[in-house]
């Protein structure tokens, strides 16, 4: 994925001239200009950004320089011990976990973690995990119960990985046995979205009773590219796709299946990392202190009706009224 992203240009030319002129032999022969294409700037980045279409979304979510989850623990967490393996068959480099300190919290953290470079990602498969990964998530999951402390997830994956070897080591078995244990965690669990949420591969460590998003992640069943393969059999509708597929946080919030959006610089996360994990900072801050209030009876009961309000419709005589917006009344 190029790192200029095509409705960027127009903000980025701008920068480079600004760039230019303080590079100058006498920026300050240029400072009345400087100052007018600042100006401009910012209020070009505002009409772009709070106009963005789900597929531009999709985009920032994807870029190549947003913070991966070993970015955030670094810089939200003290004392992070990575821990590795499942106890099973072995260690998965796309998910990353272990423990850790938050504010002088003791935390069980983990998350999908994508590479910088062709060499990484290979390592790390692309952020898609194998069941390993998510044999060795629970394993996490479960220690976090045992000790009684809270969980922090980290998604940001295109989806579970679909090859032949995960498939003979039990994918589904071990998306669905987490999505059971989850649900049932005597602990208080935070989800954050940070970029891509993809299908059951981000649902597997989402089972929360708080899921976040960052204000340009996404979160759906299916990628753009391959709904708009099965829908129209032609990827390149992927940017139709998007804006049926409900995918951005405003929409998820909008129809119940997250609870808040953790904003992100102007721009995106990419554009400041510290900025970022402050916002996210907070609300995890915010959550935990909430949630750390709670019995694990209560914890269980909130979060199982959490889940049991996602996708309910009203009836009215034999007409099934769906409270997601676009779809068709049955």
């Amino acid at each position: 994925m190029p790192e200029e992203l095509e409705f960027e240009k127009p903000l980025l030319e701008l920068e480079n001239r600004i760039a230019a002129l303080r590079a100058s032999s006498d920026p300050l022969a240029a400072r009345d200009e400087i100052a007018a294409l600042e100006d401009r700037l910012r209020r070009l980045q505002q009409r772009t950004y709070a106009s963005l279409t789900p597929w531009q979304r999709t985009q920032l979510a994807r870029h190549p320089k947003r913070p991966h989850t070993l970015d955030l623990f670094r810089l939200l967490l003290e004392d992070f011990v990575e821990l590795h393996g499942d106890r099973l068959y072995g260690d998965d480099k796309a998910m990353v976990g272990g423990l850790a300190r938050f504010e002088g919290q003791s935390v069980v953290v983990i998350g999908h973690q994508k590479g910088r470079d062709t060499r990484e990602n290979l390592a790390r498969n692309f952020g898609m995990p194998h069941p390993e990964g998510y044999r060795k998530a629970l394993r996490l999951m479960k220690l976090a119960e045992k000790f009684a402390k809270p969980v922090f997830t980290f998604i940001d994956t295109p989806g579970a990985y679909p090859g032949l070897g995960a498939e003979e080591r039990g994918q589904a078995e071990a998306i669905a046995r987490n999505l059971r244990e989850m649900a049932g965690l005597r602990t208080p669990v935070i989800a954050v979205v940070t970029g891509e949420g993809g299908s059951g591969g981000a649902l597997a460590i989402g089972v929360a009773n708080r899921v976040l998003m960052l204000e340009y992640a996404i979160y759906s069943v299916i990628s753009p590219e391959g709904c708009a393969a099965i829908l129209w059999g032609d990827a390149t509708k992927a940017p139709e796709a998007a804006e049926l597929l409900r995918l951005t946080a405003p929409d998820l919030q909008r129809l119940g299946v997250i609870d808040g959006i953790v904003p992100e610089p102007v721009g995106g996360a990419h554009r400041n990392w510290e900025e970022t994990a402050a916002a996210l900072r907070q609300a995890l801050r915010d959550h935990l202190w909430e949630l750390k209030g709670k019995t694990p009876d209560q914890l269980l009961s909130a979060r199982y009706e959490k889940f049991r309000k996602i996708g309910v419709f009203d009836e009215t005589g034999a007409r099934k009224t769906s409270l997601f917006p676009g779809e068709r009344a049955r």
